[in-house]
């Protein structure tokens, strides 16, 4: 008896089971992420004002650090999904220990950077006299921890490639509750202050790290990977990174260019940038919970050589993210009258923000479709085309952007002016995966 196709209907089901299943602990290891700053503040904010400020440097400078490295979560799903839809798992996995191992090379790099410039850095970063002592020692000691963080961002690149997204939010639950103890046991019961945090915050990565290595290897051993450095695979991991490398800068540089314009606008304007840009960043989390599906899912179809369904899942997913765009918009929208008292009590930050939360609220479906498509061609491995786009979004923005001031414009202008950033991106992404030419199948691209 043959078994009947495959329905439209039953393929998106299908998509949408596999989508819920990746989407909704990369949602809960995403939340979790962030964490780690908001304990850090919350313990040492009641050390004093200066230890506090120099907290808020430090983060920074660390958050950058990291975040420009996070392509190694990103090309190593990719190339681990598209291996392991080839069924070649001990490839997936060699594949993936060549992501960790140039993680704790460029974070063995970045140890030798920071440490004897970590003063000078804090300086430049406009640390007050006061706050700049605290900033540099919370620094110094959390820069040992940053091979432990690149280490996990590459493994949970490999286990996300593997189709496992549970296991990074279990790591990602323990490391928070094992910072928050460790932070109010070295801060107020040793007595170690600021550094106290810091070394908190080392271990629980170290931690964590440790955690990620111990799952890896005990994957390479059951399908008889090598775990020894091989220095061609490190080599063709760096250069998939390259390109990711460039988009995540030219990202960051948007980022930074729109928060000096709301500070040229005033100060009421910057805070109330500062509020609109966290929750915008909030709701980056859920959308990109579904594109870290799609890397997985678009990467084990590609390695398979399933062309269609590569289609048909970019097109549910792409479906999912405009849905929940939507749905994001409207309870922003809804909703700006009862959280923004929670920020802020200033009336002269609440009219700006109330109209600037608007704006966010209506480009949320473009914001759906634009994490989606980013994360369906991550997953194809389309590296070098993503880095273009991106380039060339940042040489739009940035005369928008500022010519804002210039024209006389406010807050809710620059917000006009990050909404035509992710439209000429979703344009861009949309031409890529319209053309198909993304579409290549194989173990490795």
């Amino acid at each position: 008896m043959t078994q009947a196709p495959a329905t439209p209907r039953r393929t998106d089901r299908r998509h949408d089971r596999e989508i819920i299943a990746l989407a909704l602990p990369a949602f809960g290891s995403l939340v979790a992420e962030p964490l780690f700053v908001m304990v850090d503040s919350a313990v040492i904010g009641h050390l004093g004002t200066p230890q506090l400020a120099g907290l808020g440097v430090a983060a920074a400078l660390l958050t950058t650090a990291v975040s420009v490295f996070v392509f190694l979560a990103y090309a190593t799903t990719a190339a681990v999904a598209r291996r392991v839809g080839a069924g070649d798992l001990p490839a997936a996995i060699r594949q993936g220990m060549d992501g960790i191992w140039l993680a704790l090379l460029l974070g063995a790099a970045v140890i030798v950077a920071v440490l004897p410039t970590a003063p000078w850095l804090v300086e430049a970063f406009g640390a007050s006299a006061t706050a700049a002592p605290y900033a540099t020692a919370y620094l110094r000691i959390s820069a040992l921890g940053i091979p432990a963080m690149l280490v996990v961002l590459a493994a949970t690149g490999v286990l996300r490639g593997l189709q496992d997204t549970r296991t990074p939010l279990y790591v990602a639950i323990g490391g928070f509750s094992a910072n928050a103890a460790l932070n109010i046991c070295l801060v107020y019961g040793a007595g170690l202050g600021i550094a106290g945090s810091a070394w908190g915050t080392v271990i629980a990565q170290c931690g964590m790290a440790a955690v990620y290595l111990t799952v890896v290897i005990r994957g390479a051993r059951r399908h008889g990977a090598s775990l020894r450095p091989d220095a061609v695979g490190i080599r063709a991991s760096a250069q998939a990174g390259v390109p990711l490398l460039v988009r995540t800068l030219s990202l960051r540089a948007v980022l930074m260019i729109a928060t000096a314009v709301a500070a040229r606008l005033g100060d009421a304007e910057v805070a109330a940038h500062q509020i609109v840009l966290t929750l915008w960043s909030l709701l980056a989390f859920a959308l990109d919970a579904i594109a870290i599906a799609g890397q997985a899912i678009i990467g084990r179809y590609l390695g398979a050589g399933d062309r269609d369904g590569a289609r048909a899942a970019c097109r549910r997913m792409v479906q999912w993210g405009i849905a929940a765009g939507l749905v994001l918009g409207v309870l922003v929208a809804l909703a700006r009258p009862l959280f923004i008292p929670l920020f802020t009590s200033d009336p002269a930050v609440q009219g700006p923000l109330l109209s600037t939360l608007l704006v966010v609220a209506v480009t949320q479906p473009v914001s759906g479709i634009v994490f989606i498509l980013d994360g369906v061609l991550m997953g194809a491995g389309d590296g070098p085309y993503l880095a273009w786009a991106m380039v060339v979004t940042l040489a739009l923005f940035a005369p928008a952007a500022l010519a804002v001031p210039a024209l006389g414009g406010g807050l809710v202008a620059l917000w006009w002016a990050m909404a035509l950033m992710m439209t000429v991106r979703m344009l861009t992404l949309w031409l890529r995966t319209r053309s198909g030419r993304w579409i290549v199948t194989g173990a490795s691209r």
